[in-house]
């Protein structure tokens, strides 16, 4: 089954002119003392672990095994590469997990995190991986998929895959994950009109079962060949601008109420999955071991990397500190240091350990990227337009480093972009292109898609932005409210207008929850 992706197509063929042109413009806690943390590098992934070198390298080679059979089902070439290797951390208990992020929720075991500094996942090494492969299966749709797809399918899909099972000559793909088959079971469904919206509504009854139907209905579609034509229908008039409960009934031939007891009736009788026959030659692995400062500092710096309360930043970065002086002139702890003090210290006692890092690897990328936001942050605070020009002529100088040493680095296009934000001319078609490739390294970056849409609407071409934007409206973790009123500007919608229409769907939802059947 082929989903449509005319877009990142699109973009992925300019990349060699792009280049050429761009060149032209321009944590809580301490890991244990005596970790070995290592770093296995394969054609697609970068992943860290505080564990043993055979179990990571049997890691790295499953993902890239649920990569390449990602690939086979949605018709792609499984040898094709990403333009950016995905960062995984495995650690060993929670503990690791709330070094990165300290707030993390009970019964998490893993996250993925898409900012403008980093893209990366985290892990609990040693136990199951279908939390890192639903979140996988996320990526991997924004990366290849720049679709409107509802809401529904999205979740669906990451449902759907996140239990594959990988076996020495077999792929099992369609089993079931024993929690939503819980809420299935005992809980009352949420109704369908609610839950085929493009978008998930705040308001919706029974939201409990939103994932688990999600992922009861994909099934239901992608579990027979028939049924996944009427999908690819279903999918096409919805993206084409179709009412999403309407479309649900062109393509099937069932109204919401009579969706609902179709997919009972499937629940109720046996399920199939499918055993595909295929293996995958292994991969090549490059197992290294980290310096002893990534002991105390590797996942502290993801912290950094995905923003700290405003209450918890000077703990935070005074944590930073009494980690990277016991690490003198290390580079992880000269650049956590920097960062630390940029966004959560002292910004001008950031300086001096960028320098010094740079003295020691002139190409550090990051390190460049942390000099540029400083100059970017004092041109807005300068005073005088002399001042402004010299630091965004300092951050230019910067960025050409930065890019030299490394071109498909999207943080670094963000910042060439911001840097040229609000310049003479701007947006021009150099400044389109930086944007362009910014968006096609990372596409999973809400950042990437608003800040192209945003130039796209100014050059009128809002029908490309509607492309962009519509995938973060319709994200059932995290629906971005500024897309949405980006959105609403490139339909032409007014916001009353689309709030009346979600109102529609809830009154929809509510007439046809009246003929629902209970849960058994």
């Amino acid at each position: 089954m082929k989903f449509f992706n005319p877009l990142l197509q699109h973009l992925r063929r300019g990349t060699t002119a792009a280049v050429l042109s761009i060149l032209a413009a321009i944590s809580a806690g301490v890991a244990p003392a005596h970790a070995d943390w290592l770093k296995a590098e394969s054609e697609r992934f970068i992943v860290y672990s505080d564990g043993g070198e055979g179990k990571l390298r049997e890691f790295v080679q499953e993902l890239e095994t649920f990569d390449r059979f990602l690939r086979l089902r949605m018709g792609l070439d499984v040898n094709e590469t990403p333009p950016r290797k995905l960062p995984i951390y495995l650690v060993a208990s929670r503990r690791g997990l709330t070094q990165v992020r300290p707030d993390l929720p009970e019964n998490v075991a893993g996250f993925y995190m898409a900012t403008d500094e980093d893209i990366f996942g985290i892990a609990l090494r040693d136990q199951t991986v279908n939390t890192l492969k639903h979140e996988y299966a996320h990526h991997f749709m924004m990366q290849n998929f720049s679709y409107p797809y509802p809401g529904w399918f999205v979740e669906g899909f990451a449902e759907y895959f996140a239990t594959v099972e990988i076996e020495k000559s077999r792929i099992l793909v369609g089993k079931y994950n024993e929690n939503r088959a819980y809420w299935l079971q005992a809980a009352s469904w949420m109704p369908m009109t609610e839950l085929l919206s493009k978008r998930p509504l705040q308001r919706a009854r029974n939201r409990e079962t939103y994932y688990p139907l999600a992922w009861l209905l994909t099934h239901w579609f992608l579990g027979d060949p028939e049924r996944q034509k009427a999908l690819d229908a279903y999918l096409r008039d919805v993206g084409a601008g179709g009412d999403p409960v309407e479309a649900m009934q062109r393509a099937t031939g069932l109204d919401p109420t009579e969706l609902s007891r179709t997919l009972r009736r499937y629940m109720n009788g046996r399920i199939p999955y499918q055993a595909v026959m295929v293996t995958y030659p292994p991969v090549p692995i490059m197992v290294t071991t980290l310096p002893r400062s990534a002991d105390d500092l590797l996942l502290l710096n993801q912290r950094l990397k995905i923003g700290v309360p405003a209450d918890k930043r000077a703990a935070t970065a005074e944590e930073v500190r009494r980690a990277a002086v016991r690490h003198p002139d290390a580079p992880l702890a000269l650049l956590a240091l920097g960062h630390a003090e940029l966004h959560f210290g002292d910004p001008a006692a950031a300086e001096a350990p960028l320098q010094r890092l740079l003295t020691l690897e002139p190409d550090n990328v990051e390190a460049l990227q942390y000099l540029v936001r400083a100059r970017l942050k004092a041109a807005e605070d300068a005073e005088t337009p002399e001042e402004t020009d010299r630091l965004k002529g300092e951050a230019r100088s910067l960025l050409h480093r930065a890019y030299r040493a490394d071109n498909a680095n999207y943080a670094t296009l963000l910042l060439i972009a911001e840097n040229r934000s609000g310049g003479e001319g701007y947006p021009n078609d150099n400044d389109v292109t930086v944007l362009e490739q910014a968006f096609a390294l990372a596409p999973q970056l809400g950042q990437a898609r608003l800040n192209l849409a945003h130039v796209l609407m100014i050059r009128d071409r809002n029908a490309e932005a509607v492309t962009l934007l519509e995938p973060l409206v319709n994200d059932p973790h995290r629906p971005s409210a500024g897309a949405r009123a980006l959105l609403l500007r490139a339909k032409g919608i007014s916001e009353a207008d689309d709030d009346a229409a979600e109102a529609e769907l809830l009154r929809k939802g509510e007439a046809e929850g009246e003929d629902m059947p209970e849960a058994d």
